[in-house]
């Protein structure tokens, strides 16, 4: 049990140092982390873990859902697909369909990669303004 202490501490800290896009960066993570596991849930017949991994991906998705921005643009187009998302995690929780979990975690894949992407171009940004003042 000692041994988690520091690794806690760790996890602790960057999650409370980090920005609002890394935090968008690990709720992303965090929901991919759930649907693979309620992947490997289903394919052992572990109905109870499945059910408890894919409504905390559900979760994630609400919170992403909560904290959009609707004065931005886009958030208009993925607002519908945060609730596509939503709504085949609930699918896939019912059927137990690791197919549909499948397509969920592609879309998932491909919303945090995009974001990898936001936050290196601003960095970039960043310290390319930073050298220039």
């Amino acid at each position: 049990m000692a041994l988690n202490k520091p690794y806690q501490a760790y996890q602790n800290n960057a999650v409370n140092t980090a920005s609002g896009g890394e935090l968008t960066l690990m709720l992303y993570n965090g929901c991919l982390k759930f649907i693979k596991q309620a992947t490997k849930d289903i394919q052992a017949n572990n109905i109870e873990a499945k059910n408890t991994n894919i409504q905390k991906a559900q979760r994630i998705i609400q919170e992403l859902m909560v904290t959009l921005d609707q004065e931005v643009e886009i958030s208009q187009q993925i607002m519908p697909l945060y609730d596509y998302i939503h709504h085949r995690l609930m699918e896939a929780n019912l059927k137990n369909d690791v197919s549909i979990l499948q397509e969920v975690e592609g879309f998932v894949v491909d919303f945090r990669d995009t974001w990898k992407q936001v936050i290196l171009k601003t960095r970039q940004k960043q310290h390319a303004q930073g050298e220039h003042v």
